[in-house]
């Protein structure tokens, strides 16, 4: 029994050895040379091999890219959602210029999804990435650039340099090129001066370290590495990669860029280089264009040097100008009250990238919604850009929306500050990482709420509402409560947001508002009759989205069939006038819910949204209901029907708005009627 019980246990460990070898083994190569043939380097575009065994990226043709990449793909997960491994490489390179006023462009020691970069351009990229795709996260590319242009647009520190790139040229750390030497001091190396030099690349995969270390020829590695930083690279590489070297050329023929030994190894340190058998890089003698250039070059420095600056002058002179434009605010004297609050736009403009499209949250009566990231803080932002065609109203605006951006509740989303230039607003506010409530209940079916977290949204957006209409120093009506306008936070807690409707007036007071503004299914009837906006208007729209949230429905839907035009609340109402009205709920809200809970939502939202304004609850009595603190009174369809003649306005009204094409914003936001 033992020997078999033991024979047993023998078979499974054979069985599983292979699998608990390929997570655990480590791979390395070491190339002393390129001699041909070589069968596990891909060479694309103009790189090439030369007899004695060096790998050349580049060449005398102008705008090209040159590649080569190690065949094989290489595992640097144990499983796809794994972290890297630890990894190292060395590596001996030289660019060799030909002529010796201009740079070349530069290289890089490359990892990337594929045994190849074809999308990559030349000349400031370097074959590794395009206009397009400079910082795109789904390159997962990591590069280590040896840089000899400075390019403006990447942040380069010099034409010098080393860096450190993740799906990007603008490096997450760099340093000039040099090593620090056995007595601790700084000596600056020259990349471009034919001489052979060595880098050393190592990965900690414990500890994330990235460490990039280089030294002249046949010097030992320096026990301090150039550039060094901290980033898990998990996220960046996927299991399997592929290794290499990219460069490119401009357009004026520059410098051939040479590897002339490399060695790489996954969980464990790169061998090291046998330096002594390492090939030779060729020098340069003079040819007939190096005579040329050199006769002709005073001569066509007299007329060209001029010329450039010339052209130089101009060229700063419009960029400064356009910049100025492109930058360019508003700011009058009234605003000065408001400094503090008041943001730069050049500051929204980086944070958001420019405004564009892959940035974009939404869009809506009022503007575009982007994201964004303050450049300093870091902090995230949501930049809501409003039109601003109109300049009547503006101060008082300006002045509301910063008096509103005052208060302080954890139901509402904060505005950080705002910005006027030309013809447009910009409000900042506090990043909602989740979205919109309306995206759960309708625009994405995947994703949804149960019910629990449908209660606690509800009640987080009527302690907002409290908090303005009572509990503020002003009462501040919102006018547009909506699913749209209720962002969730990480924890999906409820924030109301967007106050680009809201008014502010003096408790005991109403405001004098004359023109109804709001989005067309939340609207009370008294206020499409009278223009009027009061807290029972707020309280109506909230009944509406009470009906939305229980029964994931909008407002307004259309019947396939016939096409007529049904209100939610009609619908509900139905459904209790024939005493079942729990069959109006969302069956997305899934099985855990308390029946009594959801009719009790259900029926308060029907009294919410009552047509006599005098029936409505106020938020306090809406709270106290969901909180459990008061019962919802014993309430029978015969209590709360509807007032046809208010019904039929509201039906009127919103044909004549449907056949104008509007279905969301009535007002204007800065029109007479604020």
């Amino acid at each position: 029994m033992f020997v078999k019980l033991l024979a047993m246990v023998f078979f499974s460990f054979s069985l599983l050895s292979p699998f608990l070898k390929s997570s655990s083994q480590s791979l390395d190569f070491t190339y002393n040379g390129f001699r041909p043939p070589l069968t596990d380097i891909s060479l694309q575009g103009i790189a090439t091999v030369t007899p004695n065994g060096l790998l050349k990226l580049t060449n005398a043709t102008t705008q090209k890219t040159g590649h080569a990449f190690y065949t094989k793909p290489i595992r640097f997960k144990d499983s796809p959602n794994g972290n890297v491994s630890s990894f190292s490489t060395t590596f001996v390179f030289a660019i060799n210029p030909r002529l010796r006023v201009l740079s070349g462009l530069g290289m890089a020691f490359v990892v990337a999804p594929k045994a190849s970069l074809p999308y990559a351009h030349a000349s400031q990229y370097m074959g590794l990435f395009n206009a397009t795709n400079n910082g795109d996260d789904t390159n997962h590319v990591f590069a280590i650039e040896l840089d000899t242009i400075p390019n403006l647009e990447f942040y380069d520190m010099n034409e010098n340099h080393v860096g450190i790139d993740i799906n990007s040229l603008m490096s997450i750390n760099s340093s000039r090129a040099g090593y620090w030497d056995k007595t601790g001091q700084f000596k600056n190396l020259t990349l471009i001066n034919s001489k052979r030099m060595q880098v050393w690349i190592d990965y900690d995969g414990l500890s994330h370290r990235i460490d990039v270390t280089m030294a002249p020829f046949n010097e030992d590695k320096p026990r301090k590495p150039l550039v060094s930083t901290v980033k898990d690279l998990s996220s960046v590489l996927l299991q399997d990669m592929f290794v290499g070297f990219s460069s490119s050329t401009a357009l004026i023929i520059s410098s051939d860029h040479f590897v002339l030994g490399w060695s790489f190894a996954v969980k464990g340190k790169a061998p090291p280089l046998a330096l002594s058998k390492l090939p030779k890089i060729p020098r340069f003698g003079p040819t007939k264009m190096q005579r040329f250039y050199k006769n002709r070059m005073r001569l066509v420095s007299l007329v060209l040097i001029p010329v450039l600056f010339i052209l130089s002058i101009v060229f700063l002179v419009r960029f400064i100008v356009r910049r100025r434009r492109k930058f360019a605010e508003e700011i009058e004297d009234w605003e000065t009250e408001f400094a503090k609050i008041r943001l730069k736009f050049k500051d929204l403009y980086y944070a958001t990238k420019g405004f564009k499209e892959n940035g974009l949250l939404g869009s809506g009566g009022f503007g575009s919604v982007y994201k964004g990231v303050m450049p300093k803080t870091k902090k995230k932002i949501a930049v809501k850009r409003v039109s601003n065609e109109s300049r009547q109203g503006l101060k008082e605006f300006v002045s509301e929306i910063v008096s509103i951006g005052r208060m302080s509740h954890r139901n509402l989303v904060p505005l950080l500050g705002y910005c006027r230039r030309k013809n447009e607003l910009l409000l900042v506010y506090d990043y909602m990482p989740n979205g919109s409530l309306e995206k759960y209940l309708h625009d994405s079916p995947e994703v949804t709420l149960d019910w629990k977290q449908r209660f606690k949204v509800i009640k987080g957006v009527a302690s907002a509402l409290f908090f303005l209409h009572e509990e503020w120093e002003q009462v501040v009506i919102h006018r547009d409560i909506k699913a749209s306008n209720v962002l969730l936070d990480a924890e999906l807690n409820g924030r109301l947001g967007d106050f680009g409707l809201a008014r502010l007036c003096g408790h005991g007071s109403d405001p004098l508002t004359t023109h109804v503004a709001g989005t067309w299914g939340y609207l009370a009837p008294d206020h499409i009759r009278t223009g009027r906006a009061t807290t029972a208007t707020d309280v109506f729209a909230f009944g509406v989205l009470l009906l939305e949230v229980a029964c994931g429905r909008r407002p307004i839907e259309y019947q396939n069939e016939s096409g007529e035009r049904v209100l939610l609340v009609d619908l509900v109402y139905g459904f209790w006038n024939e005493g079942n009205i729990l069959d109006a709920k969302d069956p997305n809200i899934g099985s855990e819910y308390e029946e009594r809970e959801v009719e009790m939502v259900l029926k308060l939202g029907l009294l919410c949204s009552h047509s006599d304004p005098l029936a409505r609850p106020t938020m306090r009595q809406v709270l106290n209901y969901l909180n459990g603190d008061a019962m919802l009174p014993d309430l029978s369809p015969l209590d709360l029907r509807w007032n046809e003649m208010m019904l039929g306005i509201q039906h009127r009204v919103g044909e004549l708005i449907m056949s104008n094409g509007g279905s969301s914003m009535v007002d204007s936001i800065l029109s007479d009627g604020r």
